[in-house]
Parts: C-alpha cells; sequence; structure tokens
C-alpha cells in the first residue's frame, strides 16, 4: 500500500482525530465526511474494527506506508525492556521527519518529509535524506546554511510548531536534539496502543 497523499481533512474527519495537529478540520466539521452530513449516523464497529481504525489512525499520524508501519511494529517487538504499544510509538516518534517536526523547523510531518527528501536536513552535520532514519538521544539535526533561508522553515521555527519537552532547540542555529525517550503520557492522548497491538497479533 503506498503512503495516503490526498487531502488530509477527509481523513481526519473519518477517523475522528486531527492529522494536521491543528485541530481545524474537526472544529469546523465535526463529523464524518459524506454527502449526508452532519446527520449520517456512524456504525458502530466490531473489535477488529477499532483495532484497524487505530492502527489507521496511528499511520495516518505518522503519513507511513503500511509496509513501513508494519516493519517499524516488528522492530519495537524485538526491544527487550518496556511494553511493546509504547516502545512502538517512542519508534514512530524517533523518525527524522517527526524529529524535524518536533523541533519546529516544518508546521506539520508531511512538511517536515519533504525537507528531509530534498535534502535540506542534516543529522551530526551530515545531510541524510531518509525520512525513517532513526534519531538516537543527543544527535544534532539542523538545517543546512543554503536552506536557512527557505521561507517554510523560517516561518515554522518563528511558529514554534510542534515542540515537546523531550527536545532543545536553539533557534539562532537552527538544530536541536532528542535529549531523552519520551514517557508514554508525553505522547499522542488520542492513541490506544494496545488495540494496534492486538491488531497485529491477530494477524501473526
Amino acid at each position: 500500500m503506498s503512503r495516503y497523499t490526498g487531502p488530509t481533512w477527509k481523513v481526519s474527519r473519518r477517523l475522528g482525530i486531527s492529522l494536521s495537529g491543528t485541530g481545524k478540520e474537526l472544529s469546523r466539521r465535526p463529523y464524518a465526511p459524506g454527502q449526508h452530513g452532519p446527520n449520517q449516523r456512524r456504525k458502530s464497529l466490531s473489535e477488529y474494527g477499532l483495532q484497524l481504525q487505530e492502527k489507521q489512525k496511528l499511520r495516518y499520524i505518522y503519513g507511513m506506508t503500511e509496509k513501513q508501519f508494519h516493519n517499524l511494529f516488528v522492530k519495537a517487538g524485538k526491544i527487550k525492556e518496556g511494553k511493546l504499544g509504547v516502545n512502538f510509538m517512542i519508534l514512530l516518534e524517533r523518525r527524522l521527519d517527526n524529529m524535524v517536526y518536533r523541533l519546529g523547523l516544518a508546521s506539520t510531518r508531511r512538511q517536515a518529509r519533504q525537507l528531509v527528501t530534498h535534502g535540506h536536513i542534516l543529522v551530526d552535520g551530515k545531510r541524510v535524506d531518509i525520512p525513517s532514519y532513526l534519531v538516537d538521544v543527543d544527535q544534532v539535526i539542523g538545517v543546512r546554511e543554503k536552506s536557512k533561508e527557505i521561507q517554510v522553515i523560517k516561518d515554522s521555527v518563528e511558529g514554534l510548531y510542534g515542540h515537546v519537552p523531550y527536545v532543545s532547540f536553539d533557534e539562532e542555529k537552527f538544530e536541536g536534539s532528542l535529549t531523552r525517550y519520551p514517557e508514554r503520557d508525553e505522547m499522542n492522548p488520542d492513541i490506544d496502543e494496545s488495540l494496534v497491538v492486538e491488531y497485529y497479533n491477530q494477524l501473526s
């Protein structure tokens, strides 16, 4: 399955979660898309349906293909300490495109992914153009000198998008780092990762 590149607002409304991070799509139209608008009834989901929906929420939030998402889940399963679901979410947070967003160098994860693939981002001084690259604690993520004048980057830094307590950022140098792994209560509260674990356990 390829990565979804269509309009995020419809998906946000269908899944009941803000993919933009702003919440605008749900505040303006807090109902599923479709010709019947706010009068349509949502179907009650089976247990499997709830698990699938939760998996889809998390996958769309981070903008990943199904194969990438599943492979990272398998990687999380090989970590001996901690809970599988939490370890999986930590790995998702450590993706380079997500870290670029968390540092405030991009206003959305989709924009962050584009900055990475176009070669604007450095990790420890070296250009890395792989969005799935997993960032380690204390690695320095920055912007190429030539790219610091890109308007979307300057606007994002000024807007302070995405900042979380487990990253540090130097606005003058346009660089920052992951200072520690996030705690579960610091990550998306709208996700029940246990449902994602149950979903994949049923398939194995």
